[in-house]
């Protein structure tokens, strides 16, 4: 009967020990998040002053693929933890990272889309998969709760609406639209940009699949 007694302390005291642990290393995370947002709105601040559509396009593409493949690895780490959203802060690394890089990836596409939304759109209204997967991430993020009530959550609340998500609604705005971005978006400038890039991406397909063709070997060129 003591040994029974003895073993439920045991159980009860490594329960609240997890949760303590979890819940000290969620508050740490989330300090750590904080300080991961400031850094990447300052790269963000110099990519909007860099004042060089063209350059901005090519900079974006190369971001948002990086950031979608990151955002495809970690919801397989998580899924492959069965860790549901609402479940305590994770303790083991691999797992917690995976959990950090879906939060911070998915509000940071969140500022970009809402700072460069007409570049964003032409990426990411062609591709079904980060369609899905931003959604995904979209789901995650709020039921965690890790954004409940603030600037954040404001941020991905405001780009589910840019991006067609949720209905928009009847007083929407996007703070961060210019009317200069509007002008490009429109301007016979900007739609050049557009048919050159995918000049561009077309030549450097047709390159990477002439590579990948059939070699002569040495020893037949040598006849």
């Amino acid at each position: 009967m003591q040994s029974v007694k003895l073993a439920s302390l045991i159980s009860i005291a490594a329960m609240k020990k997890e949760g303590f642990s979890s819940e000290v290393l969620r508050a740490s995370n989330k300090r750590l998040f904080e300080t991961k947002r400031k850094d990447q709105l300052n790269a963000l601040k110099n990519l909007v002053e860099l004042n060089d559509i063209n350059q901005q396009y090519k900079i974006i593409d190369i971001m948002l693929k990086g950031l979608f493949k990151v955002l495809e690895d970690s919801r397989a780490v998580l899924m492959a933890a069965n860790l549901q959203p609402d479940d305590p802060f994770p303790l083991d690394d691999k797992v917690k990272e995976a959990y950090s890089h879906v939060v911070e990836n998915t509000a940071f596409f969140g500022d970009v889309a809402l700072r460069f939304p007409r570049i964003v759109h032409h990426y990411y209204d062609r591709n079904a998969d980060w369609g899905g997967l931003l959604r995904w991430g979209l789901r995650f993020c709020n039921l965690t709760g890790v954004f409940a009530g603030g600037a954040h959550q404001h941020v991905l609340t405001l780009m589910s609406q840019e991006l067609g998500i949720t209905e928009k609604s009847p007083d929407f705005i996007n703070p961060y639209r210019t009317e200069r971005d509007d002008m490009l978006h429109t301007a016979e400038a900007f739609r050049k940009i557009m048919r050159e890039e995918e000049k561009r991406r077309r030549k450097e397909e047709k390159r990477k699949e002439i590579r990948k063709g059939p070699r002569i070997s040495r020893s037949r060129t040598e006849l």
